[in-house]
């Protein structure tokens, strides 16, 4: 069943993958409208996302962001399909660093580092730095349910430089990468909710208790890895700006979960700067205010 839906999906996924950019963004406003009109997908989500984050915001206010986060959303998508045969050169048109020295301070110093990054603008073509850096460029990432797609996702990522690890491969090959002297920059999502049960850290998010993922500050810890966030702007309808927030040159020396409470703060002023652009279809807050006696909380 998997290979059949993937045979079904895949040459449309091609045909996007090639349109224009005119098209594309014109393909993504029916996007919008069939998502957001007629399938209103997840529309209770979004809304209770909003009401619990911005109380203080009216109906209409809070309407308006899920409106324009919608239209972000569809953009997004289509963006990430758009990968597949994006060219280099147009990438880096759509894609830019402010202070790529920041970055490479490190690998001056024959640093490997991980950056954090939140759900928020555009992650997927974060990929646009791997022409910028001298190191061996990772990923980490939950693997998809469908192995095809998965795959498919693996190669287009390679296609462009990085190399896509899942979580559970990060120990080896970070511990192999240190082992052999390699100088490797990491990418990871951080700012997924763990489970309850997993949780070992509860800290407020947007003025909420939630458990908080630290698997990757405890990497950080692990090998030894200085600590970056990429502050990812959307300047407008397809173009974005990356700027890189140093959160821990020593992270060994850091006190436990200090290093992820930076990173929430950062994903905070994110996003009450520009709320739209935070994926608010995940229900990051599902578990809030059930921290189990005993666990740590900040």
């Amino acid at each position: 069943m998997q290979r059949l839906v993937f045979i079904l999906i895949y040459p449309f996924l091609l045909v996007v993958s090639r349109l224009p950019f005119s098209l594309l963004y014109l393909l993504s406003d029916l996007l919008f409208f069939i998502i957001y009109r007629v399938i209103r997908y997840r529309r209770k989500v979004v809304q209770e996302n909003l009401e619990l984050v911005f109380p203080e915001k009216s109906s209409g206010e809070r309407h308006r962001i899920a409106k324009k986060f919608y239209l972000h959303m569809c953009d997004m998508f289509l963006e990430m399909v758009k990968t597949l045969n994006i060219s280099e050169e147009d990438l880096q048109k759509h894609f830019i660093f402010t202070n790529l020295e920041t970055f490479r301070q490190f690998e001056s110093q024959n640093r490997s580092t991980i950056t954090f990054f939140p759900h928020y603008a555009s992650w997927e073509w974060t990929i646009a730095l791997d022409p910028h850096i001298k190191s061996k460029g990772y990923g980490i990432y939950q693997s998809l349910n469908n192995k095809y797609f998965d795959g498919w996702v693996r190669r287009v990522r390679a296609r462009l430089g990085t190399s896509l690890i899942t979580t559970r491969e990060s120990w080896k090959i970070m511990g192999r990468n240190k082992a052999e002297g390699i100088i490797a920059t990491y990418g990871m999502l951080n700012d997924q909710s763990p489970s309850r049960k997993k949780a070992r850290y509860w800290a407020p998010f947007m003025g909420i208790p939630v458990p908080m993922h630290v698997g990757a500050e405890t990497l950080s810890k692990k090998f030894d890895l200085p600590v970056l966030y990429l502050k990812v702007r959307k300047l407008k309808r397809g173009y974005y700006e990356g700027t890189f927030i140093v959160l821990a040159d020593q992270p060994k020396t850091v006190p436990d979960y200090e290093i992820t409470d930076a990173f929430f703060r950062e994903v905070e002023a994110a996003i009450r700067e520009a709320p739209e652009y935070y994926l608010w279809t995940h229900k990051r807050w599902k578990h809030r205010n059930k921290a189990p006696e005993g666990i740590s909380k900040g």
